[in-house]
């Protein structure tokens, strides 16, 4: 039975606006999202007239007001018209911070004729950066598949090691998008540390994998433990589905779909399905088409470990156990509690639904001014099924942190909101 759904049980705050003189939300407006517009005009080839639309639409973004985009042939054209109407003519600092971002996407595709018949349609105008983070993330890659193929060639279904694997891969998840060589360390198989005294760099790198647990001090709240539980007792279900609301596509991909592979392979899940933007978005955001690109690039490098994971996921994708979905609700400015009833209804058959990233993460919050405090059970009051947000902090946007946590977080780092060095796993059953 669906669950009933309705708005937050506390009084709404105010939305994030960019108009407060030294915020990361100005700083967006009138300086990251500009630079984004004309790397568009820099990574494409696209013609001079949409590259001067381009470059007007960086111009109003300092200094213009927010005006319709030109008829297109987008099945979201209608609802975005009326997403506008309370914004036109208004200036894109004085409106919400979420819509202003939702909307320049949308704008861009509109610029650069991406719904209309002809050489433009479908062109992707990220793709370039997409592939470039893919492919400059290899040796990672390559060293997290030679990790999960070592988990899933042991006893998997051994309690210890489903842990070990568990809390690495969901830790993996959550700092996908900003891991680096310089975190990797020598750590056994059951998650114990070995000893790094070793003079022959071959075989530390050989048997070493991303010590991810060292980046626990920097979790503000850490859930893990009642979603690794709930994991391991719902393979006992007959069926099981767990529900991916998607981020970023490269690396960050990279290590949900091994986790992915791991939910399938060990059948501690059933099913897993994807939720992926229907056009780009927010530059990195992953499409069904990323996806797709992603399992062909593990299949296509030359690395047995790489190559045995793009063979699984294409099997769980044959046989309806890896299902990859999109819906135009996840590229709209609407917030979380205004799920469509399909929606709705499709994720109250989800055992665990994993909210991926910093937008996902606004939307679950309305991006609007709650108290870092706050229950955050109390907000996110609305969704059909357990979930968990794993989330690296990228916006002046978080709740549900212990009040000593928060003294402590914001005397040691003043950017600590912004800087995506801190992160949460926050669950709510």
């Amino acid at each position: 039975m669906t669950k009933k759904y309705s708005i937050p049980q506390l009084p709404l705050p105010n939305p994030l606006i960019a108009s407060q003189d030294g915020s990361f939300t100005e700083l967006t407006i009138t300086q990251r999202m500009p630079r984004i517009a004309r790397r568009v005009i820099t990574e494409n080839n696209f013609p001079l007239e949409i590259n001067q639309d381009l470059e007007q639409l960086a111009k109003d973004l300092i200094s213009g007001h927010i005006k319709a985009f030109a008829d297109d042939t987008g099945t979201d054209f209608i609802s975005w018209q009326k997403y506008i109407q309370p914004y036109l003519q208004k200036r894109w600092l004085d409106v919400p911070w979420f819509f202003a971002e939702t909307y320049f996407y949308r704008y861009i595709l509109s610029i650069t004729n991406y719904f209309q018949p002809g050489q433009w349609q479908n062109i992707d105008p990220f793709a370039l950066q997409k592939q470039q983070s893919l492919t400059t993330s290899l040796d990672s890659t390559i060293k997290l598949a030679q990790q999960v193929n070592r988990w899933l060639a042991g006893n998997y279904q051994q309690s210890t090691l489903q842990v070990t694997a568990l809390t690495n891969l969901l830790y993996f998840s959550l700092w996908g998008n900003r891991v680096d060589l310089s975190l990797w360390s020598a750590v056994a198989d059951d998650g114990t540390q070995k000893n790094t005294g070793s003079t022959d760099v071959q075989e530390e790198r050989d048997r070493s994998k991303f010590d991810v647990q060292s980046q626990e001090s920097h979790i503000l709240v850490n859930n893990i433990h009642p979603v690794i539980d709930l994991l391991l007792n719902s393979h006992k279900s007959a069926s099981t589905r767990v529900d991916f609301i998607i981020d970023n596509a490269a690396f960050e991909l990279v290590c949900d779909l091994c986790l992915v592979d791991f939910f399938l392979k060990s059948r501690l899940v059933t099913q897993v399905k994807l939720h992926l933007k229907f056009h780009p978005t927010f530059v990195s955001d992953a499409m069904i088409k990323d996806v797709n690109e992603t399992i062909n690039y593990f299949l296509t490098v030359n690395k047995s470990d790489m190559n045995l994971i793009g063979n699984r996921l294409q099997k769980y994708i044959k046989s309806g156990r890896l299902l990859l979905t999109d819906n135009y609700f996840w590229t709209s400015p609407l917030a979380f509690w205004q799920l469509t009833d399909s929606l709705q209804t499709d994720l109250a058959e989800s055992s665990l639904i994993i909210i991926k990233g910093d937008a996902n993460y606004r939307r679950l919050l309305d991006d609007r001014k709650w108290s870092f405090t706050a229950n955050i059970a109390d907000i996110i009051c609305y969704l059909p099924a357990p979930m968990v947000a794993l989330r690296t902090l990228k916006s002046e946007i978080v709740t549900g942190i212990k009040p000593a946590i928060l003294q402590q977080v914001q005397a040691t780092d003043a950017d600590w909101l912004t800087n995506g060095k801190w992160g949460l796993v926050q669950f709510v059953e």
